[in-house]
């Protein structure tokens, strides 16, 4: 393949029928259903033989119909990042890799490292993703950096604009609370279409966001109709600073700040008890859990049964390239459903489809999105995987295949809206090496690393 861009495949507004050999439809997989699609919505599903004699149809015979997969929580510009700090603590980890190259995060270098990483999702059946960004330099020109990659590629895209005003933070990211209350308004204004992209506020953390820009995220999420994400208890060390300095968990202090806690969707959630956990189902406040990035930071294990159990809704995340290394929701759904199992000493305790739910329709409801289902109504976002590919094999339950076994050579293709965003492990929009090309670009005057990993 050359490397020159092309065009996405074309929008189909008078619509398409699908009609795959199995498609996942509520928790199984059923036979020739066919699955029709205008302006990117699903508006109907049903049975291959009750279309009209002289419907057309697209039809992907020895191929499963699945929905696309929600990143929940991902970082995009730290997929440049992968390897600056890797086998490291937290803190050391944070100053070494974020702080130590988010100076050399220009508008340009974003958008590569955007691109970069939302290509891969792609490749990797996410058919949407909620970016927390904040390296906003005093403007919103590197958040359109964001969304200008997610829609050359075809993605759709949660653009959580991230409130952050801890003085400790590079000043990349620090912004008075006026101020990233009124870019964050405009930057609603300016890209929000309800479809193909969506601004949310994000006051970071209780350690990087005072109380009162966390209660000028959650206001503003009130205003604009959104939800706001927090990152929230991802280290033993924020649950005991807050229980130090404010008495209360971590919930209860955040319910004490008079949040719009329905409207709330916290990551990580790793070290909270079951006063937090019973009250985050009573006043609908929603999790994305990590796994792989909080095992590869040595954070924990969110009590994921637990949280269900209570009624609490779960989606999954990814987090960021350089705090996990990979961005496959696939993955995680394997790593929810082991870790989980392994902390329970119990293998029933998570099923390949909770896990499976979980990354689609669970992240999906994180979100506050329509996604995450085969269902009329719905986005129009799949991915098509090969049913004979090896890592489907045997074929006796293909659900549990997929979480377990499957690799990324079973997805052939990715639609987002309708439109074929990845045809045989290939975006359609541009050619793996210019993506790659970008990549070499963005970081090419880079310092090198030190024996210590540090930037030389």
């Amino acid at each position: 393949m050359s490397a020159t861009s092309h065009e996405v495949d074309t929008f189909h507004p008078a619509g398409r029928t699908f009609v795959a050999e199995r498609t996942w439809l509520d928790g199984r997989f059923e036979p020739d259903i066919a699955v029709t699609l205008e302006n990117g919505r699903i508006v109907s599903v049903g049975p291959a033989r009750d279309l009209p004699a002289a419907a057309q149809v697209e039809r992907f015979p020895r191929r499963l119909l699945v929905p696309g997969t929600l990143n929940a929580h991902n970082h995009s510009f730290q997929s440049l990042l992968r390897g600056v700090a890797d086998d490291c603590d937290f803190f050391t980890w944070r100053d070494r890799a974020l702080y130590g190259y988010t100076p050399r995060m220009t508008t340009e270098v974003i958008y590569q490292g955007a691109r970069f990483a939302f290509a891969e999702m792609l490749r990797a059946g996410v058919t949407t993703v909620c970016d927390f960004f904040y390296i906003h330099s005093g403007g919103n020109e590197n958040d359109h950096a964001v969304i200008r990659a997610a829609r050359d590629l075809g993605m759709r895209l949660v653009l959580a604009r991230t409130m952050y005003d801890w003085e400790g933070a590079p000043p990349q990211y620090r912004e008075t609370i006026d101020d990233a209350v009124h870019r964050t308004r405009d930057l609603w204004r300016e890209a929000h279409d309800g479809e193909m992209t969506h601004i949310c506020p994000a006051p970071h953390s209780p350690h990087a966001a005072s109380p009162e820009m966390i209660q000028a995220g959650s206001a503003l999420a009130a205003e604009l109709g959104t939800r706001f994400h927090v990152h929230v208890a991802e280290g033993r060390y924020e649950r005991e600073t807050i229980q130090a300095r404010w008495g209360l968990s971590p919930i209860r202090w955040l319910e004490s700040l008079g949040l719009a806690l329905n409207r709330m969707t916290i990551i990580h959630g790793v070290w909270l008890d079951d006063d937090d956990i019973h009250l985050m189902a009573e006043r609908g406040v929603r999790l994305v859990y990590c796994p792989a990035s909080n095992m590869f930071l040595g954070d924990g294990v969110t009590r994921v049964v637990d949280m269900q159990a209570a009624g609490v809704t779960l989606g999954l995340g990814s987090d960021g390239g350089c705090s996990n290394n990979r961005v496959s929701v696939f993955d995680e759904m394997r790593m929810c459903a082991l870790l989980q199992k392994v902390t329970h000493l119990d293998s029933n305790v998570l099923a390949a489809e909770t896990a499976l739910a979980m990354g689609t329709e669970g992240s999906a409801a994180t979100l506050g999105l329509p996604a995450g289902r085969i269902a009329p109504g719905y986005y129009a976002d799949f991915v098509l995987l090969d049913m004979d590919d090896p890592s489907l094999q045997p074929s006796w339950r293909y659900a549990k295949n997929i979480v377990y076994a499957m690799t990324p050579q079973a997805i052939r293709e990715v639609i987002v809206g309708g439109r074929t965003v990845v045809r045989d492990g290939a975006p359609t929009a541009f050619a793996w090496e210019e993506i790659i090309a970008g990549v070499r670009e963005a970081t090419r005057d880079w310092p090198p690393l030190d024996d210590g990993g540090q930037p030389a």
